[in-house]
C-alpha cells in the first residue's frame, strides 16, 4: 500500500491503503504507535510533518482562595501548530494547589 496523496494527522481509521495479504495500511500519525504504517509512510508522510512548538511558560498566577484551599495556574502559547501529522502539542496550561494566607486571614470583622 501507499500513502501518496493520503497522509493524514492524528488517529483516522478512514486513512489507510490496501496493503499486504489484502489486509489495510495506515497513513495517518497514529500508525507510528500500532505499527501498521504503509511501506511508505515515513518518506511521504513525516517528510512533510511539521511537529508543535510552544513558547515559555507563563507565571503562575495568584491563589484562587485569599484564605485556605485554592488553585494557581499558568498556561503557554503554541508558536508553531502541527502540520502533516506532526508530533501533537503538549499540555498548555498546568494547574496546582495552593494555600491562601492573605493578612486578614482568621480576623473576625
Amino acid at each position: 500500500g501507499s500513502c501518496r496523496h493520503r497522509c493524514c494527522p492524528g488517529r483516522n481509521n478512514a486513512c489507510w491503503a490496501p496493503g499486504a495479504r489484502r489486509a489495510p495500511c495506515y497513513c495517518d500519525s497514529y500508525c507510528q504507535r500500532t505499527g501498521d504504517c504503509c511501506h511508505d509512510y515515513h518518506a511521504t508522510c513525516r517528510r512533510a510533518a511539521v511537529g508543535c512548538a510552544v513558547g515559555p511558560w507563563g507565571p503562575w498566577s495568584g491563589c484562587s482562595s485569599p484564605c485556605g484551599v485554592g488553585s494557581r495556574a499558568r498556561s503557554r502559547q503554541v508558536t508553531v501548530p502541527p502540520r502533516h501529522g506532526g508530533d501533537p502539542c503538549p499540555d498548555l496550561k498546568q494547574r496546582r494547589g495552593c494555600l491562601g494566607q492573605h493578612p486578614t486571614c482568621g480576623t473576625a470583622k
